[in-house]
């Protein structure tokens, strides 16, 4: 497993397991599942309502806890600096941990406009060593100079919306400048047609490999964190068989020559939904 070092020295694995939208008795199956294969790091939410399925798994592993890397998410609703702590103390139960790795702001919610006094708040769980890393997901470049020029503290993970037809680019360079990891989210788009797509067929066929592992590859050798999501398997195994081979420069540019401003999920300027 590669793994990728925070701005703060804490150790990640670059590739880990997501559980979005998988509900709670299969998550707990698909997490043990992935845990078998190989998988280190699991990222859930609250939002997910799968927090305790995920938890179960990670109980029943036998894998030593300071091998895992778990991440969850505090949601929308739950900006004021009190509900934070409340909200990371009861993700925390929910998972059965006595710590998390890392801990993000689920989306910025700029009709709300709180999401700076949450950032505030999760500096204080840090330092006072409840989680290892903190962070934040769906942030735009605005949001995140703001958080960082109000409290002095830079976040060591923005996870955002990124695939071939996505990628972020300017963004990416951002987070490069400002020493935050990229961490991608959806990274093989949503199954909404991209690992269909001629050009990563053809690059798959030249590595005897599939689309979707040509994909998580290229993540990988841009440098970004990834969390393919499956319920399957021989899936969740395929995912994480993609250190054995590189892609060529000429592989990565037809990659990037996808890029399309191709938005599947909400637009962190306009998502303000609170339920």
């Amino acid at each position: 497993m590669q793994t990728v070092t925070l701005n703060n020295g804490v150790v990640m694995p670059q590739l880990g397991f997501g559980v979005w939208q998988v509900p709670d008795d299969q998550a707990h199956d698909a997490v043990a599942t992935a845990l078998r294969a190989g998988y280190r790091s699991v990222d859930t939410a609250k939002l997910y309502f799968n927090e305790e399925g995920v938890g179960r798994a990670i109980a029943e592993s036998g894998i030593p806890r300071d091998e895992l890397f778990i991440t969850t998410k505090l949601w929308n609703d739950e900006h004021d600096h009190d509900k934070v702590l409340r909200a990371f103390d009861t993700s925390l139960r929910k998972l059965g941990l006595d710590y998390l790795d890392l801990y993000l702001i689920h989306w910025p919610v700029p009709r709300q406009d709180k999401y700076a006094e949450a950032w505030r708040a999760l500096v204080e769980l840090y330092e006072a060593k409840r989680v290892r890393a903190i962070g934040v997901s769906n942030f735009t470049q605005t949001n995140l100079t703001r958080i960082i020029d109000d409290s002095g503290v830079v976040p060591a993970v923005n996870q955002v919306e990124l695939h071939p037809r996505f990628n972020q680019a300017a963004l990416r360079a951002y987070h490069a400048e400002h020493g935050i990891e990229t961490e991608a989210w959806s990274p093989l788009g949503q199954g909404k047609g991209l690992l269909d797509d001629p050009a990563l067929a053809k690059i798959a066929d030249a590595h005897g490999r599939t689309p979707a592992q040509v994909v998580l590859r290229w993540h990988l050798q841009l440098g970004n964190i990834v969390i393919p999501k499956s319920v399957t398997p021989a899936r969740i195994a395929e995912n994480l068989d993609v250190f054995g081979f590189e892609l060529s420069a000429a592989d990565l540019a037809a990659i990037d020559g996808l890029d399309a401003n191709g938005r599947i999920g909400p637009d962190p300027d306009k998502m303000n939904w609170m339920g």
